[in-house]
């Protein structure tokens, strides 16, 4: 079974900086896409960014791109969030996520339910 465990959320000031990690145990997911998605209470699981297995490919929303960066490390079995000029609206608890069917990866990335395992997310706090 693959646990994943989201680290590094906190509460920052605007237009600071955060780095999120998600680090995968029980078995490897270098073969396995991976997200980031976000949620504040009351609203849908909103898509952040998404990599490929590899890490060559990766995927944005239109309101972090350009600020931030996905990564991952395979050989740590870790995925990372580098958020910066971090904005209020960014507030949100950050879950991490692998895809075990490339098919539904391929079909929809952006969508929470193409998705098989997730973290229980790590809170980011960002004040003005």
């Amino acid at each position: 079974q693959v646990q994943l465990v989201e680290s590094g959320g906190g509460s920052v000031q605007a237009g600071d900086s955060l780095r999120l990690a998600c680090t995968a145990s029980g078995r490897t997911l270098r073969t396995n896409a991976m997200a980031w998605f976000r949620q504040t209470p009351g609203k849908e699981r909103e898509f952040v960014a998404a990599i490929s297995s590899t890490g060559h490919m990766t995927y944005y929303a239109d309101s972090v791109k350009g600020r931030f960066t996905i990564a991952r490390d395979n050989s740590k079995n870790t995925m990372y969030l580098q958020m910066d000029s971090l904005k209020t609206e960014d507030t949100a608890v950050y879950l991490c996520a692998a895809n075990r069917d490339p098919r539904s990866y391929t079909a929809n990335k952006y969508d929470s339910s193409s998705y098989d395992y997730w973290g229980q997310g790590t809170q980011v706090t960002v004040s003005s």
